[in-house]
């Protein structure tokens, strides 16, 4: 057999792998391709979008919405977005498209209320913030990530989807992350040259905000561990899933950003825990052994790790400085920005000071261009009752579609990773806006194809 034709007939999977390690490696090579591929994947999706028949449209926008919410840092790392926030405007684009094709569902509707409501925050920016800020600027930056959460919603909210078609959308995640690992690596093959201590470490995230690297990492982390539980058929594919998973999970670690890294473990437990309920034993005997796999490979990775920098990761993760003190903030700052929140929700409570409003006063008082880290304190403080309100939607509606609907058995990971996502990182990024969406999925079994016996023909 030809090597050509092994290749066809290998595993796609595989093949995926291997093209995105050479697209991490080829984005580090020659970093002005990342606006050619960022164009060419585009426009392949809007294309596709637009051509498919009515069956695949649902299928192919989340697919598009999948691939640019996993490829958003990388696209940040080497500059290639047409704009910063360009994952997050193509997700709305996608499925404002989709909803042109498809429609939505008329249950679905608080989440158009909740549209609505982030309306006033911007009518009151306009008279709070100061001269010097920039307005658009400023209100795109704290409301693209809940504007693309709501209409993301409404568009997936109870929308029916296969089994193989969500093993499919959590892949089209992974893959860019698979690049974006590779490009870590070589961006900062030596990780003891850029030791500085146990702070989040720019230098070891790709020179860009550890903070979303974590973040990003980890979901990439989540994505692997569903594959290698149900995805990998045969030792040789659970074996690649560990040493993508070991990789991924490395760089989380030496970003020393603890965010990702803990949302990742949440997400990981609340999805077992929901696949261990549903599980016969004889299978369950099969995930035991994979879980064993997994906890060997995440023991040797942290062990690595820990070599690798000198043992300053055991400081980071016991609160401690590079000498060994106890640092008195756990949440490194994150607990005053908060507590600032709050102060500017008590100050306007009933219809908040404005969106932006917050990183605006801190610089005016500080000179700091600090972002808000937690989105509910943002919700509350730059949108007063009506981020309560918010609140209340976000939270309730989807477990009240759960009680009637417990097919999607990633709906508590799902939700997982958006609810830790918005404590540590705000909604910088545009996949816990999209993973929010895909927890209100109906997912349904895959069609068996029907084989029906020929009738045969009587002689003549």
């Amino acid at each position: 057999m030809s090597l050509k034709k092994r290749i066809q007939e290998s595993d796609p999977y595989l093949q995926q792998v291997v093209m995105h390690i050479g697209l991490g490696a080829l984005l580090y090579a020659f970093k002005p391709f990342a606006k050619v591929f960022f164009l060419a994947i585009m426009g392949y999706f809007l294309i596709k979008i637009v051509l498919s028949p009515p069956k695949k449209v649902v299928i192919n926008v989340l697919l598009g919405c999948a691939y640019f919410a996993g490829a958003e840092i990388l696209f940040r790392m080497t500059k290639g977005g047409i704009a910063y926030e360009a994952s997050k405007y193509l997700v709305i684009l996608f499925v404002l498209m989709g909803m042109f094709y498809k429609g939505v569902s008329g249950k679905g509707y608080p989440y158009f209320i909740y549209l609505i409501l982030l309306v006033p925050s911007i009518i009151v920016a306009s008279v709070t913030l100061t001269f010097d800020a920039r307005f658009r600027t400023n209100i795109a930056f704290v409301l693209s990530g809940p504007v693309c959460l709501g209409i993301a919603a409404l568009f997936c909210y109870d929308r029916k989807v296969t089994y193989q078609q969500i093993h499919r959308i959590i892949l089209y995640i992974a893959l860019p992350i698979i690049s974006t690992t590779t490009y870590l690596f070589l961006y900062t093959p030596s990780i003891k040259d850029k030791l500085t201590g146990t702070s989040s470490n720019a230098a070891l995230s790709g020179g860009f905000g550890p903070n979303q690297v974590s973040t990003i990492l980890g979901l990439g982390m989540f994505c692997v561990v569903v594959r290698l539980l149900l995805k990998s058929p045969s030792l040789g594919l659970k074996v690649i899933n560990i040493l993508i998973l070991g990789a991924m999970t490395f760089r989380a670690f030496v970003t020393f950003s603890r965010g990702g890294i803990i949302a990742a473990f949440v997400v990981a437990l609340a999805f077992l825990g929901t696949i261990v309920l549903r599980l016969n034993t004889r299978k369950l005997g099969t995930l035991i052994g994979s879980l064993a796999l997994l906890s060997i490979a995440l023991l040797m990775t942290w062990n690595i790790s820990s070599s690798q920098t000198r043992g300053l990761l055991d400081k980071r993760y016991a609160n401690q400085d590079a000498l060994g003190r106890e640092k008195q903030d756990l949440a490194t700052g994150r607990v005053q920005l908060f507590e600032e929140e709050i102060d500017g929700f008590l100050s306007a409570p009933f219809l908040g000071i404005g969106a932006s409003r917050v990183k605006n006063k801190r610089v005016e008082t500080s000179g700091h261009h600090l972002p808000s880290h937690n989105e509910i304190g943002r919700l509350l403080s730059e949108h007063g009752f009506l981020g309560i309100i918010v609140l209340l939607i976000l939270f309730f509606k989807p477990l009240g579609y759960r009680a009637s609907n417990r097919k999607n058995i990633f709906f508590f990971a799902f939700l997982a990773f958006w609810f830790a996502t918005i404590n540590h990182s705000g909604m910088r990024i545009a996949a816990p806006a999209l993973l929010y969406a895909l927890a209100l999925l109906n997912i349904v079994n895959d069609k068996r194809p029907v084989h029906r016996k020929q009738l045969k023909q009587p002689p003549d």
